[in-house]
Formats: structure tokens, sequence, C-alpha cells
């Protein structure tokens, strides 16, 4: 049995589609379908069912597709103990630098198993289908991701901040409460920018903001400068070394936070997962 051929069978097991699960591997549809019924043959059990409609996990592809993802992981962890050279280390994320991201970097480097990080700057929505389909090996997401299809841990946790023109009456104050911000003059990222992000911040608000989101960050900053009483919440790590002449930021009063978390795939091994997350972490 091939390892080659676990991985195929995960991979159609996930895309529950040939062409899908083909595209990803970067082979023929026709590779897929081989090794998938070499497979079958050799186990002598049947763990798809095929219609020309859709694709479905038998009973027994069901039971297959848990141990082939443990195989592939215990696969994965000889190569580590057998000490590798530092592989290249593929890390969605956005473009902005922080010192958590230049930190984790450096604890990347040293780590028992040292890797070569390379940074891909791509939006989240991006960033998750990327990893989904191997192009990455990690994503690093502020906010919560359901997703039974990746690997999903939280990492982090950092204050928001309130972000205010430096007109607005409450600019003069060390810290700002959430209540006693006009929700008239919030101004948010349109969903689709970063749906993760969007989520938590709703959530830290105490009402419904009146106004539809509309536009990326830099449209909603931009509509915060100009209206004095204009406001936008943000991660405080996300405002590290930014300097604006019209926008200030000041912290909340409670404190609120959002979590950041480490994505990868499925059939990454639980070490090198609990070593994402170690370098991440506060």
């Amino acid at each position: 049995m091939e390892l080659r051929a676990l991985q195929y069978f995960v991979t159609v097991a996930e895309e529950l589609h040939f062409g899908r699960a083909a595209r990803r591997l970067s082979i023929v549809q026709s590779a897929v379908s081989q090794q998938i019924t070499r497979l079958e043959r050799e186990l002598g059990v049947r763990l798809l069912e095929r219609t020309s409609r859709r694709v479905r996990l038998t009973p027994a592809g069901e039971r297959v597709l848990a141990a082939a993802r443990e195989t592939l992981a215990a696969a994965a962890r000889v190569r580590v103990v057998a000490g590798e050279p530092a592989a290249v280390l593929r890390i969605g994320t956005a473009a902005c630098a922080t010192w958590r991201l230049d930190r984790a970097l450096d604890r990347l480097r040293v780590s028992e198993r040292p890797a070569e990080p390379k940074l891909i700057d791509l939006p989240v929505t991006a960033r998750l289908a990327a990893v989904h389909d191997g192009e990455l090996d990690l994503a690093l997401v502020r906010g919560a991701v359901a997703s039974s299809a990746m690997t999903v841990v939280r990492a982090w946790s950092e204050p928001l901040h309130a972000v205010l023109a430096r007109e607005h009456p409450a600019a003069g104050t060390s810290a700002v409460s959430l209540h006693h911000l006009d929700p008239r003059g919030l101004r948010l990222p349109a969903r689709e920018n970063d749906p993760p992000l969007h989520d938590a911040l709703l959530a830290a608000l105490p009402v419904a903001p009146p106004r539809p989101p509309a536009g990326d960050l830099s449209h909603v900053l931009f509509e915060v400068g100009r209206d004095p009483q204009g406001w936008t919440l943000m991660p405080a790590e996300q405002l590290t070394g930014s300097r604006s002449e019209r926008l200030l930021h000041i912290p909340l009063d409670p404190p609120a936070s959002i979590d950041g978390h480490i994505v990868t795939s499925l059939t990454t091994p639980q070490p090198c997962v609990a070593s994402y997350v170690a370098a991440f972490a506060d």
C-alpha cells in the first residue's frame, strides 16, 4: 500500500469530487481514479460510491479515512524524527507586519523542527482556500473559523482598540467604553473582506451598527478620519507602528479582545500544529 494512494483517497474524501481533488493534487483526474481503484482492490472494500451526479463515502470509506489520516500523520512524524533539513513553511497572512509575526518567525527558525518561513500575502478567504488546497502550510486568522475540512486552533488573544478621528469627543480620554460611542458613527469594512474578523467585531459591540458596512479597511479609516463622530474597531497589534495625522486609537474600558487562530490541513501532524501554535502564542 502506497502513501500516495492514501493521500489521493483523503483528498477525494475531503472534496467529494474527483475533478476538484485532481486539481488540488495537480495531477490528471484519471490518475486519481486509478489510484483509488487500486486501493479499493488492495483493501477488498468499496471506499466511495460514485455516480454521474455525486461522490460519497461508504461506511468502510469512513473508517478507512480516519485510519488514512492517522497513517499520513505518522509518516510525517517519521520524517521529522529523521531530521529532515529546514523545510519552507508557507504562511498565509496579511501584508502588515507585527511584533508577534516577527517573533514567531524567529521561533520557527530555531524550533525542534527548523523551518524557513515564507510569507504569502492573501485575503482571508483566499488564505483559507489555499490551506485547504495544499498551497499554504498554515494561515493566520483573527476571529473564529468554523470548518470541518481544516484544523483550526486558537493561538493568541489581543485587545481591541477604538480608532477615532482626532476631533472626536472621546479623543482626549485614556480609555473609552463602547457604550459611550455613538453607534451612528461606527464604520466597519464589508464582511467579504474578512468574514472572521468582521463577525468578531460585531460580537464585541453592545448594539448592532445602524450603518451597513462597506469598502475595505483603507476606505473605513478614510471615512473615520474625516468624520468628527466617526469611529471603528481594530485589533491592537494591527495598529502597531501605524501613524496618522487624522486618527488615534484608544483602549476600551472594559477591555475587549479578539482571538487569533492557526489554520492548517487536517493531515498536518499534531506535533507540527503544536509548534506553530507555540510560535505565535502569547
